[in-house]
């Protein structure tokens, strides 16, 4: 018997855009199958038989599954495209040639490590919270940090919506007023990194992630990427 699949997973497995583009795109009745539109998340199609279109346009299974990285700069968007027409991560990936979605973002005052793809399984499961996947960032706030801060970031610090999950952390340098430091994180809340030094009573004044999951930032330059010849690990 052939296997159907669900029209949100048809579409994000499509390279159409990540999970949840994809479930706002339905929401607002922009998919039709076999002509007539749907906006049913569990809908099941048959991607050999079924004519899925977006706006008119057919959605074909991708055969070329890209994977990459890129150094994103300081003061950039994470977005693919900016109607406010700031610089943004499209900008720098549009030598590709070829349509990728971001797995994630960075904040505009963060730089870093930031994969792409244009397969969305692989991206769901980067982000899927079920899987832990670390982030490990280069952070250098205004303040010296106590050994007693550091066990804190080990084991946990609360904030507005709920407790962190422990994380890896080690004191690089402390220097005049400032210390630098290396943190892994666990989880993906928004500006995360920033909000827990915050809570401890530090300002992060620079912030670079330099690690997600297995992929490293390496001496990739800042504005470059590279692409990957195989899927990375999900895990560290």
């Amino acid at each position: 018997m052939k296997q159907l699949i669900r029209l949100n997973k048809f579409l994000r497995d499509s390279g159409v855009a990540s999970r949840r583009k994809v479930e706002e795109i339905i929401k607002r009745g922009e998919i039709r199958v076999n002509g007539l539109v749907v906006n049913n998340m569990g809908f099941k199609v048959d991607p050999e038989k079924d004519i899925v279109e977006l706006k008119g346009i057919r959605i074909e299974p991708i055969s070329n599954k890209i994977y990459g990285i890129l150094n994103k700069p300081f003061g950039v968007v994470s977005t693919m495209k900016d109607p406010q027409g700031r610089s943004c991560v499209g900008d720098l990936l549009n030598p590709l040639g070829t349509k990728v979605f971001l797995v994630g973002r960075l904040d505009f005052d963060t730089m870093g490590l930031l994969p792409f793809t244009n397969d969305g399984q692989w991206a769901h499961r980067m982000l899927h919270p079920r899987y832990h996947i670390p982030r490990t960032y280069k952070v250098t706030i205004n303040g010296i940090l106590p050994e007693s801060a550091l066990e804190q970031l080990k084991k946990g610090v609360a904030l507005s919506d709920g407790p962190t999950q422990g994380a890896k952390a080690k004191i690089l340098k402390r220097m005049g007023k400032e210390t630098i430091l290396r943190i892994t994180v666990f989880e993906g809340r928004n500006r995360l990194v920033r909000r827990i030094f915050e809570a401890l009573g530090y300002e992060v004044i620079h912030l670079i992630r330099t690690g997600f999951g297995t992929l490293t930032l390496g001496d990739l330059k800042v504005g470059d990427y590279r692409l990957l010849e195989k899927p990375p690990f999900m895990r560290s």
